[in-house]
């Protein structure tokens, strides 16, 4: 079976209403939207996924990434890997605009990051689905992010205070 074709995927977040709405015509209210000066930070429930009970997403435009982490709804579920995200960032002073780039890293924590979704990107690329500048775009930024975090050994605390962004992630 091939890989399908995936439309790209563009977010909008209203930071003054705290609703991302996204390019599937579904939306959802954040219950955290704040602007910080290295991006914008976001948390919002997920009851419709029955493995997770939320979702932590950081972005961050000067490096063209999206930082996600899903929240176990369970105690003893496995954690999953923390993911990010090649993105093209828009903003005004009021929302920011994210395209995915189709091509990220999971970071497990512990172990080496590795990359994901690479088929699906293929298929975007070959289909022209994403443009040749943003899949440009995507692998610099995946390999580039790939090689600074293995400097850190796998850390991404270690790797965001070095980008001087203290909080700790994933955030409790």
């Amino acid at each position: 079976m091939g890989t399908v074709i995936t439309p790209q995927l563009v977010d909008t977040v209203d930071t003054f209403t705290g609703v991302r709405s996204y390019s599937s015509g579904g939306t959802r209210h954040l219950t955290t939207c704040q602007v910080e000066r290295w991006g914008l930070r976001m948390e919002c429930p997920t009851p419709e996924d029955p493995f997770s009970d939320g979702e932590v997403t950081w972005l961050l435009p000067d490096l063209g990434l999206r930082l996600t982490h899903l929240r176990s709804r369970s105690r003893h579920g496995r954690p999953t890997p923390s993911t990010l995200t090649a993105v093209r960032v828009q903003r005004d002073s009021r929302s920011w605009r994210t395209t995915d780039l189709l091509l990220g890293l999971a970071v497990p924590g512990g172990t080496t990051a590795r990359i994901v979704r690479s088929e699906e990107f293929a298929a975007a690329v070959a289909g022209r689905v994403l443009r040749p500048g943003d899949a440009d775009l995507a692998l610099r930024t995946v390999h580039r992010t790939l090689e600074e975090i293995s400097h850190f050994r796998h850390d991404l605390n270690a790797w965001l205070n070095h980008l001087d962004i203290f909080d700790v992630w994933p955030p409790l």
